[in-house]
């Protein structure tokens, strides 16, 4: 896999040479748009909103929006002076312990793979930041933009991090949450009660996009000319809701678990048998 930036990791006096390469791939399925009557891809063209012509390239430049239709443009040069030097670097700035940062910081994740004469350094980065238990926090220019980033340990791996600026997160002030007042100390009982009953090893393998799954199964069958049918559709959840009460729906959860977990004597049939309580075991009582 090729890498997407080769430079060095550098903490005080120390420089690690390494290249970063994608940790994660994209699993979407892609569409073209197509003319219904032959078939065709559909091309779309830059117009002009005022006369509705199309617009060549050498005809387009770039504005910032000021106010409502107020724009000021800037030219290649002008991005040429607001560019920073070009960097081969992730410069780390600070350690810090990791259950400090916010996960909404991280964004993207990639490996660090130390390059030629890098071996040493890597490691001994890497056991030092393991046994401190800290994340490196840093900057590097990755095609001309500088990303704020995080470098953590994940196994044997040093993983940098592209992280979120301050600015580009929403303030939580900005909405309203509710509060304690409201629940009573047996509601959350009961829903402590039914999140151990629930909690597990995380085992990402257990998660599977079943939307994609349908999708591919569908493309496959006409693929094939086989008829598709519709899947049956699901009961209107928040009809549902209107029956059964929060303490009702936790009650009937605990006892669906408490009697996989007699049953089987493992917690994986309970949290199985809880999950699909927590949703269909409302419908099954309004049927009855």
């Amino acid at each position: 896999m090729a890498s997407i930036w080769k430079g060095s990791l550098t903490f005080g006096l120390v420089h690690v040479p390494v290249e970063m390469k994608t940790a994660v791939r994209s699993d979407h399925i892609s569409f073209r748009m197509l003319h219904a009557e032959d078939m065709s891809p559909i091309k779309y063209e830059r117009v002009c909103q005022t006369d509705g012509e199309p617009v060549p390239w050498s005809e387009i430049v770039k504005g910032y929006e000021y106010e409502k239709g107020k724009f000021v443009v800037l030219t290649d040069d002008d991005f040429k002076k607001a560019a920073l030097d070009s960097s081969k670097t992730i410069d780390i700035i600070d350690f810090v312990r990791e259950n400090e940062i916010d996960p909404r910081y991280f964004e993207t994740p990639y490996y660090l793979l130390p390059a030629k004469g890098g071996d040493k350094p890597y490691a001994l980065l890497r056991e030092a930041m393991r046994q401190t238990g800290v994340v490196g926090i840093g900057k590097v220019i990755i095609r001309r933009t500088q990303h704020l980033a995080g470098v953590r340990v994940v196994g044997e791996a040093l993983v940098a991090e592209l992280m979120r600026f301050a600015n580009e997160l929403v303030d939580i002030g900005d909405y309203s949450f509710p509060g304690t007042g409201m629940l009573r100390e047996q509601e959350l009982t009961m829903a402590k009660q039914l999140v151990e009953n629930l909690a597990e090893p995380f085992d990402p393998a257990r998660y599977t996009d079943d939307y994609r799954a349908n999708l591919m199964k569908l493309i496959r069958a006409k693929m094939k000319g086989k008829k598709v049918t519709a899947a049956e559709a699901l009961p209107d959840e928040d009809e549902d809701s209107k029956v059964l009460d929060l303490m009702s729906r936790l009650q009937a959860s605990l006892e669906e678990a408490t009697k996989g977990a007699e049953g089987t004597g493992g917690k994986k049939r309970v949290a199985k048998t809880a999950r699909r309580t927590s949703g269909g075991r409302s419908r099954q009582k309004k049927t009855a």
